[in-house]
């Protein structure tokens, strides 16, 4: 059975995507803090986000109501080149958006299975619903660290925990992750992927409802959450 397609956004250029999805988070983060006083933002880390996160950075709203934390982070150390949190302190935390409130997932414990409920209070003063969720995508498939790879894939598909540790066997790095269950209890989502290889990944993941081989399904195959699928080649 196929997949009921999401809201499908296709873009001629990287560019056009990153500066209409800027818009559309920023609008969407300063409605959240003018109607309810606070706003929660939930990013994923990777090289295709960065630019978005610098456009991002630059809106001309209050961010200092906003709480940002992450889809999934590697056990590594926060000045480690593999760390989501690096990324999104350098190319998010800036500018106008140097004000909000972050927290990041990775904590003292030596293991994400002992940081994982320290990460889940940390989050616990956080806005929820997410108001906005930005996803990346695999070439497996996989999303936040969801990995088809992972013995803890159905886990992480099916616990109410916030949070969960993965230990993925095809990736590098142990890693903490956002559930199913956390990711959906959101506003909005978006998905954000670029280049022709990830486009017929999503289409292949539009073809069965077999979460467990392409985790991306659990999110593209749920009625709860609206999702838009961004593109560009």
């Amino acid at each position: 059975m196929m997949i009921k397609e999401s809201v499908f956004k296709s873009f001629d250029n990287k560019e056009a995507l990153e500066n209409q999805l800027a818009e559309r988070i920023a609008k969407q983060l300063q409605e959240a803090v003018d109607s309810r006083g606070k706003a929660s933002l939930i990013v994923s880390g990777g090289s295709t986000p960065l630019k978005l996160f610098q456009l991002l950075s630059n809106k001309p709203i209050e961010w200092s109501d906003v709480y940002i934390t992450l889809a999934d982070e590697r056990w590594v150390d926060g000045d480690s080149d593999d760390s989501n949190e690096k990324l999104v302190r350098a190319h998010l935390l800036q500018n106008k958006a140097a004000n909000a409130k972050f927290r990041g997932l990775k904590n003292m414990f030596s293991t994400p299975e002992e940081g994982c409920d320290m990460a889940i209070e940390q989050l616990s003063h956080f806005p929820r619903p997410f108001d906005v969720v930005v996803l990346g995508m695999g070439n497996d498939g996989h999303t936040c660290s969801w990995f088809p790879c992972s013995k803890e894939i159905e886990q992480a598909l099916s616990t109410d925990k916030l949070c969960i540790a993965v230990n993925p066997g095809a990736a590098p790095n142990p890693r903490l992750s956002l559930s199913k269950t956390a990711i959906l209890a959101s506003r909005q989502i978006y998905l954000h992927i670029v280049g022709e290889q990830k486009l017929a990944v999503y289409r292949q993941a539009l073809e069965s409802q077999d979460a467990n081989s392409m985790p991306i399904r659990a999110v593209l195959d749920q009625h709860k959450t609206p999702v838009d699928v961004y593109w560009s080649a």
